[in-house]
């Protein structure tokens, strides 16, 4: 599913070059449920941002089911996005002027892949999925923190995409929480979705396949 050849990113800082990942191998299987371990500054979120197409390596290759995103123009990368990629936020980042539906149905109206009349019942039936049904005519600021990341999970589904990543998903939750944030992307696994997550916290081995550790950029264990 996910193929990292040889890729380095290097940032240009005021204080010089900085080395944010190093010549980093990696291969994922469909449907497998991955781990990114490691310390803030690792490396975890520009990892993530190279197989979602956020980001561009400086060196080396990324081929996700056979596209060399890395090679795509930034329209063509855009649309592959949105058919392929589901990306859940550290901080959800749902639009504060939208419902929890409306912004499930974002990503529909962005890819136009689920027709206009279907959207409304899809967005509800993905918060439903997520347990978060009853809030979907509520702006975010009104949910708690576990609730607008329910969304935000519903959100990344909404055009059930083969690949979802998410970017320390349980860092600002309970452990309560936490704990059924990581079943349901568990449970996405078990469906066939490839499910990647970074985060430092140590306990997501109940749920994960694999751990995949990383330090200062360099893959320690995958």
């Amino acid at each position: 599913m996910i193929s990292l050849n040889h890729v380095s990113k290097t940032y240009e800082t005021p204080a010089g070059k900085f080395a944010a990942l190093k010549d980093i191998d990696l291969e994922i299987r469909t449907g497998e449920f991955v781990g990114i371990v490691g310390k803030s500054g690792s490396g975890k979120s520009t990892l993530l941002n190279m197989v979602a197409g956020i980001d561009r390596p400086s060196l080396g290759s990324v081929a996700v089911a056979g596209t060399e995103i890395h090679a795509l123009s930034e329209n063509k990368l855009a649309a592959w996005r949105g058919r392929n990629v589901g990306f859940v936020f550290q901080f959800f980042q749902l639009l504060p002027t939208l419902t929890a539906a409306e912004n499930v149905m974002l990503p529909m109206d962005f890819s136009k892949m689920i027709p206009l009349r279907e959207r409304r019942k899809r967005a509800v039936d993905l918060l439903n999925r997520v347990g978060v049904e009853r809030q979907a005519d509520k702006l975010p600021a009104t949910l708690s923190g576990g609730e607008q990341q329910r969304v935000a999970i519903a959100r990344a589904l909404a055009n059930e995409p083969p690949l979802v990543l998410a970017d320390e998903p349980t860092g600002n939750l309970d452990s309560v929480t936490a704990a059924a944030i990581l079943d349901l992307f568990r449970d996405m696994a078990n469906r066939g979705t490839t499910v990647m997550i970074a985060t430092h916290e140590a306990d997501i081995a109940r749920v994960i396949d694999r751990k995949i550790e990383i330090s200062d950029g360099t893959l320690l264990h995958s």
